[in-house]
């Protein structure tokens, strides 16, 4: 996420909105109250509603029709009138995953991060979101095999072949269970950066779960 998080108070004017997002170079900023907790985003999208709903006076154009809400918003002048609320927040815990599917479900570009107190600390956008996939394959290899195969999983570092192309995992060896099959696969796939994982994997005992070969 991005900390230097530029914001507007609920009382910031329709102008000084504008200016925010031209001087900081941003399509949006977070709305926080006196105690930094996000009450909304003020976003072009919210601030243009004022330019479409003015008549044009050439005529060529017919105003647009507008919903109440959407009317009420292009009348503001004020940020906690024109802005889109509530905010949706993510945590600055959350995974990456939790975060892209949150924008996902609510179709918003960009989350406001908040701690614990539910104040301000962060922006997220779609791109930071993409950003993880230019990690190094080396990385992400390394990641797999000592973190998560090896401390989390508690499998001997030899047991499972891990390699990583482009962000695509293959993986294959032998385990002891059936089991742990889809599970090392869906923990791969929470790794940052990886794109696919695939392969096959063998078992020594089959402990009643049969696991797909490919993810």
């Amino acid at each position: 996420m991005s900390r230097n998080v530029v914001r507007a108070r609920p009382d910031t004017p329709f102008k000084e909105l504008v200016r925010l997002l031209e001087e900081n170079e941003v399509t949006a900023v977070p709305v926080v109250d006196e105690l930094g907790r996000p009450a909304g985003v003020a976003s072009e999208a919210d601030l243009l509603r004022k330019s479409a709903d003015q008549a044009d006076p050439s005529g060529r154009a017919p105003v647009p029709h507008l919903e109440a809400w959407e009317r009420a918003k292009a009348e503001g002048t004020r940020a906690e009138e024109l802005m889109s609320a509530p905010a949706v927040c993510a945590r600055q815990e959350w995974t990456v995953v939790e975060a892209a599917r949150l924008m996902e479900t609510q179709n918003v570009k960009r989350l406001p991060v908040v701690d614990e107190a539910d104040r301000l600390v962060g922006i997220v956008s779609r791109g930071d979101l993409l950003r993880i996939f230019l990690r190094r394959d080396e990385a992400i290899r390394e990641e797999i095999t000592g973190d998560l195969l090896h401390r989390t999983v508690g499998l001997d570092p030899r047991a499972v072949t891990v390699e990583v192309r482009d962000g695509r995992v293959t993986l294959s060896g032998t385990v002891e269970h059936s089991s742990l099959i889809p599970v090392i696969k869906r923990l791969c796939r929470g790794v940052d950066g990886v794109v696919s994982v695939s392969g096959e994997l063998d078992c020594r005992t089959d402990d009643g779960r049969h696991a797909a070969t490919d993810a």
